[in-house]
């Protein structure tokens, strides 16, 4: 049965994001007189004539937006706005239209694309915008529900920091939102009684009291949730993810739901926030969260709606640039830059003792030459094994440059040193009876700190003697044989 808006009014009126609601139908109807004319490519025949994507454009009928869309187009009312709707789609929206009616063409039911929207007044605006069809008109395109989220401020970061945001822009992925109607008023019956009992400071009251954030995690409740928020969470249906809300609502939601709380302590009914939840098959969730008690229930919360838009991928896109900005990619082991920043570090802590192992991997110019870089590289990366099996915080180990590696490790005198020192080829050991082929060997130094001596003297020192050690390994009986045996 065709889902009835008039059942969600006050939801779509009040909605922290804007919400529109369009018939597609004249779109289904173009289509069905394209195809039959032979057309099976959508994409590359509306590209070969930008007058077609204005031709679905004009068939698109606008039936309602809600108070947010005015808002965000400058527009005095929804009369005015659908007079004017080609002052607000136009210019380079009419190629990033291309993709949501090639969805459409291909029988999908959701479509995402980043475009550009003019308000009434002229104003620019980058939008990320999401649709659905709604359920009953997925043969008729009559009811399509679009969901617009302004990220102009977002864009033109990025477009200041064009090089660096591009990557991260690769990564991030878009979702439509999902919306959450929830049930606040006993959360609101908890803040009354601690004001009742005279607290005055939430925070202070939660500092000492943490368990009364997990009581009020566990007093929300969900009156209703769309499709999409099933989907996003990885639910076979809706009635499985209210049952397991408390597999959604744990862990490191806490601090951020406590500040939603204080909050609301403060009277903030409209919140914004970054938020994570957890999918039902254990993946955190990093989310976008917005927050509305809906006009009319400001005196209970017993109607608020949460929307939600996925940015999980932002998040690692943003983990995995400061990864790479401290580690090296191939042994996974910390960069040079760490090392330096490191060294730096214990010398201005003037921390004492500190113990530097110089390390150089034996024969990688060997393996290069003859067996190739692919195994040359694999060696690094047991060297990289090695080592991090080797060490523990706070001692660290970085490759800094292409076979050298130094370990630094504060509170380690001489004898620890040495003691490591046979903790690494013991591993090394290790790593060559379950590695056949060309066998791992590291030529290590050590050195300890001396008081007052610069921590630059020390790895000098470190360096030296695994110079020493190099040299006795090139010019040692078993050198040639070691590194003799063909990979298999």
């Amino acid at each position: 049965m065709p889902v009835q808006l008039n059942d969600y009014e006050g939801m779509f009126e009040f909605a922290p994001t804007s919400l529109w609601l369009e018939d597609f139908s004249g779109v289904r109807r173009l289509f069905d007189e394209w195809r039959a004319l032979g057309i099976t490519d959508l994409a590359s025949y509306l590209r070969a004539d930008r007058s077609r994507v204005k031709a679905c454009s004009e068939r698109i009928s606008v039936l309602k937006v809600n108070l947010k869309t005015l808002e965000l187009f400058d527009a005095p009312g929804e009369a005015e706005l659908i007079a004017n709707l080609a002052s607000v789609f136009r210019d380079d929206m009419l190629d990033h239209h291309i993709g949501e009616l090639t969805a459409l063409w291909n029988g999908e039911t959701e479509f995402s694309t980043q475009s550009v929207n003019y308000t009434l007044a002229g104003r620019r605006i980058d939008i990320l915008m999401t649709g659905r069809v709604l359920p009953g008109h997925e043969s008729d395109f009559g009811r399509v529900l679009i969901a617009i989220e302004d990220v102009t401020e977002r864009e033109e970061a990025r477009r200041k920091q064009a090089n660096s945001e591009r990557y991260a822009h690769g990564l991030l992925e878009h979702s439509p939102v999902s919306l959450w109607v929830e049930d606040f008023s006993r959360i609101q019956s908890l803040l009354d009684e601690l004001r009742a009992r005279g607290i005055e400071d939430l925070r202070v009251f939660t500092d000492v009291h943490p368990e009364f954030v997990k009581r009020c995690m566990a007093e929300i409740r969900v009156l209703d949730v769309n499709r999409q928020t099933v989907d996003l969470f990885h639910a076979p249906d809706k009635a499985t993810l209210l049952h397991r809300l408390g597999d959604i609502f744990r862990d490191k939601m806490q601090a951020p739901f406590r500040e939603q709380l204080i909050d609301l302590w403060d009277g903030k009914l409209f919140q914004s926030r970054e938020v994570v939840n957890y999918a039902l098959n254990g993946n955190e969730v990093h989310l976008l969260m917005q927050f509305s008690v809906l006009p009319g229930y400001e005196h209970d919360w017993s109607l608020v709606q949460v929307a939600l838009t996925d940015i999980t991928a932002r998040k690692k896109a943003e983990s995995y640039l400061e990864f790479l900005g401290r580690h090296d990619v191939l042994t996974k082991l910390y960069n040079r830059s760490y090392y330096v920043e490191e060294l730096n570090r214990l010398e201005r802590k003037k921390t004492h003792p500190v113990t530097v192992i110089a390390a150089d991997l034996n024969g990688l110019k060997m393996a290069n030459d003859k067996w190739g870089h692919a195994v040359g590289d694999a060696l690094l990366r047991r060297a990289g094994e090695v080592l991090s099996k080797a060490i523990d915080a706070p001692s660290c180990v970085a490759r800094i440059g292409g076979d050298e590696f130094v370990l630094l490790m504060p509170g380690t005198d001489a004898d620890d040193g040495h003691s490591k020192r046979e903790e690494i080829n013991r591993l090394i050991d290790l790593n060559n009876q379950f590695y056949t082929g060309v066998p791992l060997s590291l030529a290590m130094g050590c050195a300890t700190s001396i008081p007052g001596e610069p921590l630059e003297a020390t790895v000098r020192r470190a360096d030296l003697a695994m110079y020493e050690a190099k040299s006795n390994f090139y010019s040692g009986p078993n050198a040639d044989r070691e590194h003799a045996q063909e990979p298999r």
